[in-house]
């Protein structure tokens, strides 16, 4: 069994820009007439930065399990996903710049109704990947090219089928098809 967390140091960022922002925002809106258009964007920007914390909170207040048998989130939001009830894995990848060079992977993993979200802040994530990975192969779900490349980007070997590829025409077929 391997306990995982979120890392004061990776959450620091996070937590600093919701402080500042609800700082500002909420300063600003004590500042402004309660009439004032200005006072409603402030108070509804402010209240955002709020929730942009509280989710921070929630993330280093989760620490996840991970074990032979599965994997789980525990803490105020608790989840379990075993191996053999996996039926979904998406590894997305979000970039912060253009040029792709700096970002963070999101992995989705789902079994049924119950659904899992880890990214990569979380400490050895490249390990949850890996066992994600192999209960797919186990369990001969197809990936999509997205995920197999940001596995494969990990420097992880991607398993299991390809998804089907896109039809021509971006999934709707061919338009000269359309209507015959």
């Amino acid at each position: 069994m391997t306990l995982l967390r979120y890392p004061v140091r990776a959450l620091a960022g996070d937590y600093a820009r919701a402080t500042v922002g609800v700082m500002l925002c909420g300063g600003g809106a004590l500042l402004a007439p309660p009439v004032s258009a200005a006072f409603w964007i402030l108070a509804a920007l402010a209240a955002l930065f709020a929730g942009s914390a509280a989710w921070t909170a929630l993330r280093h207040a989760t620490a996840v399990v991970l074990d032979p048998g599965g994997v789980a989130a525990a803490g105020p939001r608790p989840a379990r996903i075993d191996w053999p009830a996996l039926d979904r894995v998406r590894l997305a990848y979000y970039s912060t710049r253009r040029d792709r060079s700096n970002g963070w992977m999101q992995l989705t993993l789902g079994a049924g109704r119950t659904r899992l979200r880890l990214d990569s802040a979380l400490d050895d994530f490249p390990l949850v990947v890996a066992a994600a990975s192999r209960a797919a192969n186990m369990n001969g779900l197809a990936l999509s090219a997205a995920t197999r490349a940001n596995i494969e980007a990990l420097g992880q070997q991607a398993p299991g089928p390809r998804a089907p590829a896109a039809l021509p025409g971006g999934g709707w077929g061919d338009p000269a098809e359309w209507r015959r």
